[in-house]
């Protein structure tokens, strides 16, 4: 139950970002859902290996190159989603960064709700 509440409150946040986000192109709240499933199973799958691929640079970045594979991340899922668009690097860097933040924020209310 708590992952399908993580997904809507993904999607939810996914349909804000792209109506406030140049560069940003989404088709409906049945894209954004599937945009939030694609990101769970990307972040899931695909970004555990990019990491540690890319150890090395993370550690001399102080940790600052996850944001750049987050990026990567909201581009794979851009070619994999037909309803989503993201225009360039930058854009996907600017939307991870904001997608981030706004994720936590919503599930610590999440949190704060079960106890």
């Amino acid at each position: 139950m708590n992952l399908i509440i993580r997904i809507l409150l993904t999607a939810g946040i996914v349909m804000i970002l792209a109506h406030f986000l140049p560069g940003v192109g989404l088709k409906g709240y049945q894209s954004a859902i599937i945009v939030a499933v694609v990101l769970a199973l990307l972040n899931a799958i695909v970004k555990p290996i990019l990491i540690i691929l890319t150890l090395p640079i993370t550690i001399l970045t102080l940790g600052l190159f996850l944001f750049v594979i987050n990026a990567c991340i909201i581009l794979l899922a851009d070619k994999f989603i037909d309803g989503f668009g993201v225009n360039g690097f930058w854009t996907a860097l600017l939307f991870s960064i904001l997608l981030s933040i706004s994720q936590s924020i919503a599930y610590s209310f999440l949190k704060e709700k079960k106890k």
